[in-house]
Parts: structure tokens; C-alpha cells; sequence
């Protein structure tokens, strides 16, 4: 049977969420837990992948195994077994074609910049002391929403087979102590919420125009946009799925 599992976890101890030889991922401790649960070996299939220190407040993953008769309770015994930096939800009865990636309809993230000295933020967010222009921010945004091929916020050297993603809504806003950047899309590229940051922060700090965002999404040219920001201030929050896959979750 099919299950999918929900999850979050705080990602400065990971070298992100997918398998990697000599480094500790989410995936790896993830996989670990369930198979010393269920007493055999268990591979999990992610929505998705994050990099390095990269956070998720909802993430799923699917995995097969026979009946699970009480599934409230290998959630429990598997917060147990966890590190304190990851932490299970639920875990869903799914229909037995659901994938966890390929069935996403959409992903959103967050980014958290704050701009006074914060203890608590230290892990948790990009602190950027420099006077930013929100409206400015903002407008950039509205010719952000424009385009769909995004290529110039994208890693060098991936292998993916289009730069086309669907970014269905993306907006700053100050939230309490500090600036969130929410942006919703089909699909994201390696790397590229960052770059659309770190780009989107060059216009608060007046080095580049609202405008130029059009220039920069044309050239298709990496070292046109701005700077990645730090990981530590990425957030998956959302991941959505059709309702229907769900039906058998009871």
C-alpha cells in the first residue's frame, strides 16, 4: 500500500533533503527511522528536493508497505525515534498510483530577512541591516509575474529540461519583526527562489530598478541577476495536491 507522510523539520544540521554519500540529509534520517520502526527497509520518495540548511514547515514524501493498522501511533513512535529538528504530522492512506513529486499541482516558499540584530533569528533568517524599498520591492514583483522562463535564476549546470515555471503569486510583506517573501509556482529550479531574492533585495536597496528585472529574465544569463541569499532564511511551507488523491486517507 501507498502512504504518504507529512512532515517538517529545521534544516541547519542537513546537507538538504535528498541522499548523499558522506553527508547527512533529511532523506537519509527520514528512511533510517521508518525502516527500524517498520522492521524493514523503507525508501522514501520526496515532493521535492531542498539544498543545504534549506527549512520546510510541510513537506510529504511517499513510501510503500503493507497495512499500517494504526497510523497515529507510528507517528507518535516515529517523533520519538526523530531528532528534535524533524517532526511528523500524519501519515496519509493514499491511492496507490499517488506520487509525491509528480503529483504536486504546486510548492510554496518563504523567505525571512530581518533587519535588527536578533539572537533568535540567527538560524532562522537573512539579517540585512541596509534600508530597503518595499513598494519598489513589490513592483518588481508584478514584472516578475510577467515571465515564465527563468533561466537566469537557475544553477549553473543542471540538468533540467526547461527553465518554464508557472509562478502563480509572489509578494513581500512586513510581518512583526520581518519581511516575508512569499512566492507560489507549479515548479521551482535548483536554486532559483534565492536568486529571485537576492535580486529582488538589489532593487530595495536601489542598485537596480524595478524594470531591470525584464533585462535580467531575457539575457537567460545567471550572473545577470543578484546573489543567492542564505539558506537559512528558506522556508517550504505548502505543498498542494489534488483533494482526490486523499480519498482513501481514512
Amino acid at each position: 500500500m501507498r502512504y504518504f507522510i507529512q512532515f517538517s523539520y529545521f534544516g541547519k544540521a542537513y546537507h538538504g533533503w535528498q541522499n548523499q554519500p558522506n553527508a547527512i540529509t533529511v532523506q537519509e534520517v527520514l528512511e533510517k527511522a521508518l525502516s527500524t520502526l517498520l522492521r524493514q527497509k523503507v525508501e522514501v520518495v520526496g515532493a521535492g528536493r531542498t539544498d543545504t540548511g534549506v527549512h520546510a514547515k510541510e513537506m510529504f514524501a511517499h513510501f510503500d508497505f503493507d497495512e499500517i493498522e494504526d497510523r497515529e501511533e507510528l507517528v507518535y513512535r516515529l517523533n520519538a525515534f526523530l531528532p528534535e529538528d524533524i517532526a511528523v504530522q500524519h501519515l496519509h492512506k493514499m491511492s496507490p498510483e499517488a506520487h509525491a513529486r509528480f503529483d504536486a499541482l504546486e510548492r510554496t516558499y518563504e523567505y525571512w530577512v530581518v533587519q535588527e540584530k536578533n539572537p533568535f533569528y540567527v538560524d532562522a533568517a537573512h539579517f540585512l541591516k541596509y534600508p530597503l524599498n518595499l513598494e519598489a520591492m513589490n513592483k518588481a514583483v508584478t514584472y516578475l509575474l510577467e515571465h515564465t522562463d527563468f533561466e537566469c535564476f537557475s544553477k549553473s549546470n543542471t540538468d533540467v529540461k526547461t527553465y518554464r515555471c508557472d509562478v502563480r503569486h509572489a509578494k513581500w510583506e512586513k510581518k512583526e519583526d520581518k519581511l516575508v517573501f512569499t512566492i507560489t509556482a507549479d515548479r521551482f529550479l535548483r536554486n532559483m527562489v534565492r536568486a529571485v531574492v537576492g535580486t529582488l533585495l538589489d532593487v530595495g536597496m536601489g542598485k537596480m530598478s524595478p524594470e531591470e528585472i525584464h533585462t535580467i529574465i531575457a539575457s537567460k544569463n545567471r550572473s545577470e541577476a543578484g546573489v543567492s541569499v542564505p539558506a537559512k532564511g528558506l522556508y517550504l511551507t505548502k505543498v498542494l495536491y489534488p483533494k482526490e488523491l486523499f480519498n482513501e486517507q481514512k
